[in-house]
């Protein structure tokens, strides 16, 4: 289903809570074992892992993309974290949590019980749980292993490899042109022309960045320079690897998830385009589609109000 943004002024009473959860201060914020000031806890397999804990009210944990990106990029998620406590979990090997002694556990479904772990380390009986981008695999798979965890499932500008929908090169191509009439337009489309006929050199990759942006002005810019530092790419390898997915299990469970879904696209993204994350909707026993207009592949940057908005009126 299709719905449109909701206004920014429809939701009243900033910071207060949803049912089912009281007023709470996380138990992260108090814990003694820290690196650089940011809580962290221990994976089963003994790995460190940090999070960012910033807002607040009730608690969202975040699962960033990349893959393997550090959490920092997405911020306060466009001031989310006026209303809700954004926990934000860096991934194992980046960010401020330790490498894992064996790199194979970097591959996503091997990091589902990352997610659990965290969930008893803040002594959450239900997560509100969001993944961006590549995370999204992960918190679908978390879901789905954990269904009864899940109080709310918000997936944005999701990566659609775990429930095995493909997008094809036309269906980017598509989406590109919708931004022609951009002065950057004519380089990053022969880029992405390329990239589509199978040549995947590093220039025609970064030609392509104006497309993950609704507005590729200095702040996209400052923002997508970032990325490279915050990525720890051998993992990223490594975390869409043979066997981290099983599709065909995945949709069976998909159809009968017992939680709530929201799922944004951006209206100009290439990486998750509306039509494919309608059809990823429509998988959901209960899920709801929303487009974000004018966006690209961090809609919290192209129009926060709006962006946060939507979040809040669905938590």
């Amino acid at each position: 289903m299709v719905i449109a943004a909701f206004p920014a002024d429809t939701v009243e009473g900033r910071g207060c809570c949803p049912i089912g959860y009281d007023v709470i201060r996380l138990p992260g914020a108090e814990v003694a074992d820290r690196v650089g000031g940011m809580p962290t806890f221990v994976a089963p397999d003994g790995t460190k892992l940090a999070y960012h804990v910033a807002g607040d009210g009730a608690p969202v944990v975040c699962l960033p993309g990349g893959p393997m990106q550090a959490s920092e990029y997405l911020g306060e998620l466009g001031g989310l974290g006026e209303y809700r406590t954004l926990v934000m979990l860096d991934l194992r090997g980046s960010g401020a949590s330790e490498v894992p002694a064996d790199a194979d556990s970097y591959r996503c479904d091997r990091q589902v019980e990352d997610v659990e772990a965290l969930r008893e380390q803040l002594g959450l009986e239900q997560l509100d749980l969001l993944g961006h981008s590549a995370g999204a695999n992960l918190a679908v798979l978390y879901a789905t292993r954990y269904p009864s965890r899940i109080r709310k499932l918000l997936l944005i500008t999701p990566s659609v490899y775990a429930a095995g929908l493909t997008i094809s090169a036309e269906t980017r191509l598509a989406q590109a042109r919708l931004r022609k009439g951009e002065a950057w337009f004519a380089s990053a489309y022969r880029a992405l022309e390329a990239v589509s006929a199978g040549d995947h050199a590093a220039e025609n990759w970064a030609a392509l960045a104006p497309f993950s942006y609704g507005r590729w002005d200095a702040a996209a810019q400052a923002h997508q320079a970032a990325e490279d530092a915050q990525r720890n790419d051998s993992a990223a390898r490594i975390y869409g690897a043979e066997g981290a997915y099983t599709p065909h299990s995945t949709r069976a469970a998909l159809a009968t998830f017992p939680a709530p879904v929201l799922l944004t696209a951006g209206q100009f993204d290439l990486g998750a385009p509306p039509a494919t994350v309608a059809e990823f909707a429509d998988l959901f026993a209960d899920g709801t589609f929303i487009e974000h207009p004018a966006a690209g592949h961090f809609p919290w940057l192209d129009d926060p109000a709006a962006f946060t908005s939507v979040l809040r009126n669905f938590l």
